[in-house]
């Protein structure tokens, strides 16, 4: 009885967080559509991309230490309620004549600030709340909620900026912070609290999370491995829009990118309903050897139909990836430790995605001048050199027996 109960309140805080996500992903496609157009530069665009994330990574840490020490769903409402200040921000400049690339910045990064409350306590949270058998379809629900700011988020706000502009996809952000709050809240009033913990102090706390995801040789290579995985993959995520918008329109962008996480949405249901029984490593290899595939082939022609259907690729292969990352680390951590530990881990982890927000626009810029050619023709070109690279490192992961042990 406590099982299905506790999956019942699952589902509420991931509905939670699935409005959340579409919000947000409103928001993330008009300010890459909004700043590319207005400057004229993917180096611009990701750098906006950057600043929204690099706040998240840098307190992840903190943030992993305290979802162990206090109460995690308050501090997730404390996190979704505040982050709505900083585009509150951008819509009253927006109001006042524009906003400014730097206004956007500023915005952006105080937004993320309080953000980087919700990520170690979202994924402990899971824990609290879930079975361990329940974890992997748990694993696939999730990522379902995050493939909405992929699939329904962009062909609705490609939409709504043909009749309107991005000051309407702020409004509607803004608001779906509300309905977040709620249901955490309403989680939060049925099931305990956590009380605070006076005996262990913030480096104390610090410590033990490293030790934890070091105490496991294969545990740290794969988070180490995941890094350079994620910088491969926020290339693609960063430079997909400027590779479109070079000859094609919002519209068409908003439409090809929401193809594309179609393929996200079909394996995360197939995850969610099945869930993966084993042979997570070579799950992880292969989902990520075929993701490099489609990066190739997405950057090859300035073709939609072809875009679409690597894109669909690419998409389709990442949550059989996520879901093996996260169950080997899962079931690899005390699940008293779990906060701590994943703050650390999403550091490490995503300090790829800083390398790829804050190079690969400024890379892509530079090849497009060598060339001259097209910023769009030099975004491809870096998408197609991080396929080969995330290919080779798949090759290369496979075979360390370190991380085969975990399972």
């Amino acid at each position: 009885m406590k099982q299905k109960s506790n999956y019942n309140k699952f589902l509420l805080l991931w509905t939670g967080e699935l409005v959340s996500a579409i919000g947000g992903g409103l928001t993330s496609f008009g300010f890459g559509v909004y700043v590319y157009q207005m400057t004229g530069s993917a180096g611009n665009t990701a750098l906006v991309s950057l600043l929204a994330f690099l706040p998240m990574l840098l307190l992840s840490v903190p943030a992993g230490v305290l979802a162990d020490r206090y109460d995690r769903r308050l501090l997730m409402m404390i996190g979704d309620g505040l982050s709505a200040l900083g585009l509150v921000y951008i819509l009253i400049c927006m109001l006042n004549g524009g906003a400014s690339l730097y206004q956007i910045c500023i915005g952006v990064f105080i937004s993320s600030v309080f953000s980087s409350l919700l990520e170690p306590s979202y994924r402990a949270s899971v824990t609290d709340l879930l079975d361990k058998e329940e974890y992997s379809k748990a694993s696939g629900m999730v990522s379902i909620a995050g493939s909405a700011r992929y699939l329904i988020s962009p062909v609705i706000a490609g939409f709504l900026l043909t009749v309107s502009d991005i000051k309407l996809l702020l409004v509607i952000d803004i608001c779906t912070f509300f309905l977040t709050v709620a249901c955490t809240a309403i989680v939060r009033s049925g099931i305990t609290s956590k009380a605070a913990e006076e005996k262990e102090g913030f480096l104390e706390s610090f410590r033990e999370g490293w030790h934890t995801i070091t105490e496991k040789r294969g545990l740290f290579i794969l988070i180490i491995v995941s890094s350079s995985i994620t910088l491969f993959m926020g290339v693609m995520q960063v430079l997909s829009e400027p590779m479109i918008l070079d000859f094609a329109n919002s519209n068409v962008l908003g439409t090809a990118e929401t193809i594309c996480a179609c393929g996200m949405l079909v394996s995360s249901v197939i995850i969610g309903i099945h869930g993966l029984k084993r042979n997570f490593v070579r799950i992880l290899c292969i989902s990520l050897g075929l993701s490099g595939i489609a990066m190739i082939g997405f950057g090859l022609k300035e073709n939609i139909i072809l875009i679409c259907s690597f894109g669909f690729l690419f998409f389709f292969m990442l949550p059989f990836a996520n879901n093996s990352l996260d169950y080997l680390t899962r079931t690899n951590i005390d699940a008293d430790k779990q906060g701590r530990a994943w703050g650390l881990i999403g550091f490490l982890s995503q300090i790829g995605y800083v390398v790829a927000y804050g190079c690969a626009g400024f890379l892509a810029d530079k090849i497009a001048a060598i060339r001259q050619t097209g910023v769009g023709r030099g975004a491809a070109s870096v998408i197609m050199i991080s396929g080969m690279l995330l290919m080779i490192t798949a090759a290369a992961l496979y075979q360390v027996r370190d991380v085969k042990e975990l399972e």
